[in-house]
């Protein structure tokens, strides 16, 4: 694949696996399947590459297929803030889409990653068109809203062993990220993009739920074992970075 071409100029029709990793295709009806389908593009995005970018008009409505995307943005200061990692099954950017807003945040790769889109206009035409497809925008707007307010409470967290048990729960749910399952294929240098830490840091901390049984670090990513435990995590007072 030329590195030199732009996310967009790098789109391709999905195949029928990547179809299948759409969770909200099997949501509508036959005729806003077959409608749907033809307007769907993918593009292979590469690690560092931005899908989204502060400032510009939405056009598509994204997904992700396979990989793992940031959501963040910069403070007056240069300090960059992570929203929330995106996993595969996660589609992101609902409510830019509806408002027909310009983006205020940077959804950046990870690492190389398949990026499904579809135009905001057919994002629109479902809108108006599929019940099924509403009850998943609607849902997505629901658990986005929480995992926001959870982010905040984690960002104030000194705890980094909280931090990072509630920050990996979150890649654990269920409704936005359905392509996850019980394992979540990541790195300790990504996940530590993510939470905020470094490596080492989250290394501890992974180690340290481990012990519990509440994950268990594989070849390749981590796999859950409690996600009522992960999510409601205590630790003692640990401080450090």
């Amino acid at each position: 694949m030329p590195t030199d071409l732009t996310l967009h100029q790098r789109r391709r029709s999905p195949t029928a696996a990547e179809l299948a990793g759409i969770p909200w295709l099997k949501l509508l009806a036959p005729h806003e399947h077959e409608r749907t389908v033809p307007e769907l593009q993918v593009t292979d995005a590469l690690a560092g590459d931005l899908v989204c970018r502060i400032g510009r008009p939405v056009t598509y409505w994204f997904g992700v297929v396979e990989g793992l995307l940031k959501m963040s943005t910069d403070n007056e200061q240069g300090q960059t803030m992570t929203f929330a990692g995106l996993p595969p099954g996660g589609w992101f950017g609902e409510g830019t889409a509806l408002k027909r807003e310009t983006y205020r945040y940077n959804i950046q790769a990870l690492r190389k990653s398949v990026v499904a889109g579809i135009s905001v206009d057919s994002f629109h035409w479902l809108l108006d068109h599929s019940i099924g497809f509403n009850r998943f925008v609607m849902n997505q707007l629901n658990e986005r809203l929480g995992q926001f307010i959870a982010a905040r409470e984690i960002d104030r967290m000194n705890n980094p062993d909280i931090r990072v048990a509630r920050s990996l729960a979150a890649l654990f749910n269920p409704v936005l990220y359905p392509g996850v399952g019980e394992m979540l294929r990541i790195t300790q240098q990504e996940l530590a993009y993510l939470v905020g830490l470094s490596r080492q840091r989250v290394n501890e901390s992974l180690a340290a739920l481990e012990a519990q049984g509440t994950i268990r670090v594989e070849y390749g990513g981590l796999r859950i074992l409690n996600l009522a435990a992960l999510r409601s995590s205590i630790f003692g007072n640990k401080n450090g970075r």
